[in-house]
């Protein structure tokens, strides 16, 4: 067998050798230490994925075993920390963040670092970054997995102050520039499973609509809905595509954005009973349905 020519192999520039395989190496720890489904098994599945990925402004209250501190998970907190507890004065109330600003490829175990560091962490302390280390416990002993979320949404950050605190004019103008990149989101609601957001971004607005079925069933489902022209929710609306994220799946649509938030409760409603009836249709894909499925695939868009 002839032996590999090393003079040919392409190395990344500015890499030897060795330097590339340790980098290899290190990608493939790194993509077997991910979590394909990290909040999988909790009833606020679908609120979490949000809360992290699609909610710019939003807080909920939440239980923590063995604490008996007031904690409050959120979209994301002054200087994008993973979580603070305020001084005594403000009543110690502890903020857990979905959002921050160092990430890492298990978002389940970081929630358990963090949720596990506010049960014992001092008033008036921040935790700047939560990347598991193999100290937490399992999430599922931190928080009951039937607790739902009740999530309260926010067109800006001034719950970052607590009653009666003072802004030094350095918080002040942080607050300030993060109120204005605030894109106006809304929950849709409506008695359907998952979690539906309408965010206007200007020129189109959206809802993402984020669900907990195994993604190949639900991708099946869309592209039956979509042969029969009704995979949409009603006039002046498009099925844009899909969202991949945490192992599930965010179907998506552009809308009129003069059209309220409120105004889409039936149609979703009756697009959920097309998909759930769809879902447990096991018939072969007709050759329309195949292409409308490699159409939904092509517009897929995997965020993390």
């Amino acid at each position: 067998m002839a032996k590999k020519n090393k003079k040919s192999e392409q190395l990344p520039e500015g890499m030897s050798r060795r330097q590339a395989k340790l980098a290899a190496r290190a990608a493939e720890r790194e993509a077997l230490d991910r979590e394909p489904r990290p909040f999988e098994g909790l009833a606020m599945e679908a609120d979490l994925v949000a809360l992290q990925e699609f909610i710019p402004s939003a807080t909920a209250p939440l239980d923590i075993r063995g604490s008996d501190r007031t904690v409050t998970v959120c979209t994301v907190l002054p200087g994008a920390v993973a979580a603070l507890v305020r001084d005594e004065e403000h009543g110690s109330e502890a903020f857990v963040a979905l959002q921050q600003a160092n990430r890492s490829n298990t978002p389940g175990r970081d929630l358990a670092f963090a949720l596990n560091w506010i049960r014992a962490a001092a008033a008036g302390t921040s935790l700047t970054t939560a990347k598991a280390d193999g100290t937490q416990p399992e999430l599922t002993e931190l928080i009951d997995a039937s607790a739902t979320l009740t999530i309260t949404p926010h067109q800006d950050f001034n719950w970052w102050l607590a009653e009666g605190d003072t802004q030094s004019p350095q918080v002040a103008q942080h607050m300030q520039a993060a109120n204005e990149s605030i894109l106006p989101s809304h929950p849709v609601e409506v008695d359907v499973p998952g979690a539906i957001w309408w965010v206007n971004p200007g020129g189109k607005a959206h809802i993402r609509w984020v669900r907990t079925e195994e993604e190949n069933a639900l991708l099946l489902a869309l592209a039956r809905i979509a042969a029969r022209g009704e995979l949409h929710l009603g006039a002046d609306t498009r099925f844009a595509g899909v969202f991949r994220t945490h192992g599930i799946t965010v179907p998506v649509w552009d809308l009129d954005p003069e059209r309220p938030h409120t105004d889409y409760a039936d149609a979703i409603l009756a697009l959920n009973a097309a998909i759930a009836a769809e879902l447990a249709n096991d018939a072969q894909l007709t050759p329309e349905e195949r292409r409308q499925l490699e159409n939904i695939k092509s517009r897929q868009v995997t965020i993390r």
